[in-house]
């Protein structure tokens, strides 16, 4: 990364579109918000947490945890544990 990108970050924006039959999870979580900026930060707060949960920060240990059995095993920069966050929901 150059010296340029560190001193004058610009900001990324995103339009995209997400179906339901993409990420039903996802979608479901996201459309309880109005559109505009409260779903917009849901998914930034999403987003982040992903991030975090990849880079072995946090193993997401809320409900579900269980069903992560590679989440114990993930090194950083694996997506397993990202990638579970989009699996078929866990029947309880």
């Amino acid at each position: 990364m150059s010296t340029d990108h560190v001193k004058d970050p610009k900001p990324i924006r995103l339009v995209f579109e997400l179906a339901r039959a993409d990420h039903p999870r996802l979608y479901d979580e996201l459309i309880q918000f109005h559109k505009g900026t409260k779903r917009v930060n849901r998914l930034r707060v999403l987003a982040y947490d992903g991030l975090l949960a990849q880079s072995g920060v946090f193993a997401g240990m809320g409900r579900g945890s269980s069903h992560l059995s590679s989440a114990s095993s993930a090194q950083e920069g694996n997506g397993d544990i990202t990638n579970d966050l989009f699996a078929p929901a866990i029947d309880a």
